[in-house]
């Protein structure tokens, strides 16, 4: 299966093989356990749904039980019980005889309830029977929680008057930080004194409190239900059951609730993974990892045949075949221009080679000439010849220190060391250096610029910069014409711009001058034309300051070329 030459383990089709099996594996795993996990939480969703809907119904009718003094009237509430929950709700006596039913069918009573509902367990607070306080009595009590309420309004603490199941009223402080403080300091928590309702309920309790301790002395109770002689559990559990004698007229009787499916005949199915159910899934995922494996080696058949081709093609050194739309085609288009880029650099390298050997050569060439003319005694050694072996060697350094920049920003080492500079100190000097050369050509500099403004730039690089410029605009001007340097500060960008009056450049040539090596004019040689490198310099260096250079030119005008660099915060003037 592997491709020629390829082991196995390094096919395309084996890797691909191999990952997609592992993928199928995995997704198969992780769907399963996906699917426990959707199920169990659903599962313990409807459990909490099931448990928190039976705990509403219990309490609603619990509160039933507790204010109604039988089951009479409780089937429109298990019937809006039942639309809301949507399950069968059952009410049976202690003895399994029916109360009510929201559907119909058997009674459920071969099934052990859901709960039982009844108010004096406990006793539930809601069931007050004879605590009850009458109207007139509610009336006293919600005087007395307005003066206490006003008096923790007035101190600063307002409260609010919350109703007790027995028409009571205790108020309490709406700040948690407060606390009963501000009630107990107004007058109280609750209403002080037992109305005459709670007077003849209290005395009945006590009376069978005492029954219930078979003692002749009496128990003095509260309408808190708690006593003068301190905690005892047997007085607890004699007050406990007491209440239930005492409120067990006023409530309704035990009743067993069932709650179920309305749907449900018997019992609820239970499902598990049965022998056949286990078989099918296997079989199933076998199936499902078959396919896998065979749509995997099909694809990876696919796949190798055009990168075979690419293979083959690359090692011909051909232009890759284009098969299709899809990676594979967008590689080879990909390794066609890779080819052609590497085409046009390896010319651009054989091209760059041979005119630094020109450029090398006809400097060391005159060398070499006047030094043979000397030792043949044809030229006099005098301070002629020394001045003219001095300029070709400078020429020949500056070619050489050309091409070390070029290579050191090839490299990505070109390096700026930007300080505080003066223009002056800097473009002045630049401009001083090339005055007598433009004199001599009979060309008008021109600087218009502040000596005395002050950037942040690299002071050396920046007067190569503006000394490439100027040497370029000068040579390439005629007698007669203007070269203007100027220089200022636009934001915080320096914007430095050498013009001249000289032949200009044809449109089609311009894109090409910051080239390596490019001339106009073939044909022109060192002497007139520079060594070519002056301008790519230029490039490199704004590059390196982050800035940008472009030229406009016309013609038979003459040429602008504009270097912008952002500098560092400017001092001014001075």
């Amino acid at each position: 299966m592997a491709g020629r030459g390829v082991p196995m383990h390094r096919s395309i089709v084996v890797r691909l093989l191999a990952t997609s099996i592992l993928v199928a594996i995995c997704a198969v795993v992780g769907t399963a356990w996906l699917a426990v996990q959707t199920t169990t939480q659903a599962i313990r969703q409807e459990q909490g749904r099931s448990l928190a809907d039976d705990r509403y119904l219990y309490d609603v009718l619990t509160e039933f039980a507790a204010t109604h003094r039988g089951w009479d009237g409780v089937a429109p509430v298990l019937d809006r019980l039942a639309q809301r929950t949507g399950q069968r709700i059952t009410l049976l006596t202690a003895d399994r005889q029916p109360i009510a039913d929201t559907h119909p069918g058997p009674s459920p009573t071969d099934r052990r309830p859901t709960a039982t509902i009844d108010p004096l367990d406990g006793p539930d607070p809601r069931a007050v029977g004879p605590y009850r306080l009458t109207k007139d009595e509610r009336a006293l009590v919600r005087k007395w929680a307005d003066g206490v309420l006003g008096c923790m309004t007035h101190n600063g603490a307002p409260g609010e008057a919350v109703e007790e199941p027995t028409g009571r009223l205790t108020v309490r402080a709406r700040s948690a930080a407060i606390g009963d403080v501000a009630a107990l300091n107004c007058g109280g928590v609750r209403y002080p004194y037992a109305t005459k309702t709670e007077d003849r309920a209290l005395s009945d309790l006590e009376r069978r409190v005492a029954r219930c301790l078979g003692s002749k002395r009496t128990i003095a109770i509260g309408p808190g239900f708690f006593t003068k002689e301190g905690p005892s559990p047997k007085v607890d559990a004699c007050i406990t059951s007491s209440r239930r004698d005492q409120l067990r007229p006023y409530v309704a009787p035990p009743a067993l609730l069932y709650v179920g499916d309305p749907a449900a005949t018997g019992e609820p199915e239970v499902f598990s993974l049965s022998g056949d159910n286990l078989v099918s899934i296997a079989w199933v995922t076998g199936a499902v990892l078959a396919l896998t494996v065979a749509s995997t080696v099909l694809v990876g058949l696919r796949l190798v045949r055009p990168l075979r081709a690419l293979a083959a093609a690359a090692g011909a050194r051909e232009p890759m075949p284009v098969a299709g739309r899809d990676e594979i085609g967008h590689l080879a288009t990909v390794l066609n221009d890779l080819s052609e880029r590497r085409d046009r650099s390896e010319r651009q390298r054989k091209a760059m080679i041979s005119d630094i050997a020109h450029e090398l050569r006809n400097p060391t060439t005159n060398i070499q000439s006047w030094l043979e003319a000397a030792e043949d005694g044809v030229t006099p050694t005098d301070r002629h010849l020394l001045a003219l072996l001095l300029d070709e060697t400078s020429q020949l350094s500056r070619i050489l220190d050309d091409l070390r920049d070029l290579a050191a920003a090839d490299a990505g080492t070109l390096r700026i060391h930007p300080e505080p500079i003066r223009l002056g100190s800097v473009l002045g000097v630049a401009a001083e250096a090339h005055r007598g050369a433009a004199e001599a050509g009979g060309v008008r500099l021109t600087t218009l610029f502040d000596p005395r403004a002050t950037v942040v730039a690299d002071p050396v690089r920046l007067r190569q910069v503006a000394g490439n410029l100027l040497s370029n605009a000068v040579r390439h001007t005629p007698p007669g014409g203007t070269v203007t340097l100027r220089a200022g500060l636009t934001g915080r960008d320096l914007v430095l711009e050498v013009s001249d009056t000289g032949t200009g450049i044809a449109p089609d040539d311009l894109p090409y001058i910051f080239d390596r090596f490019w001339r106009a004019d073939r044909s022109r040689g060192r002497n007139t034309g520079g060594s070519g490198l002056g301008l790519a310099i230029v490039r490199d260096l704004a590059g390196a300051h982050d800035g940008t250079v472009d030229a406009v030119s016309t013609l038979g005008a003459g040429t602008t070329v504009t270097v912008r660099v952002p500098t560092g915060p400017v001092s001014g003037t001075s």
